[in-house]
């Protein structure tokens, strides 16, 4: 698979996606337990994939 897409993307769009995962987390957090975990480690791993992108640049 070619990532290229993921590779050229700015450090905001990485912040962007884990916002909304944070975001999303917090309104299933009643519901579904399982999901919300996932939501909020998606969260974190964006997050610190913006973070080190922007260390690099």
């Amino acid at each position: 698979m070619n990532f290229s897409s993921i590779k050229n993307a700015s450090p905001i769009y990485f912040y962007f996606v884990s916002i909304a995962a944070f975001v999303l987390a917090n309104v299933v957090r009643t519901t579904s337990v399982g999901f919300y975990y996932a939501l909020l480690i998606v969260g974190l791993i964006f997050f610190f994939l913006g973070l080190m992108r922007r260390i690099k640049k």
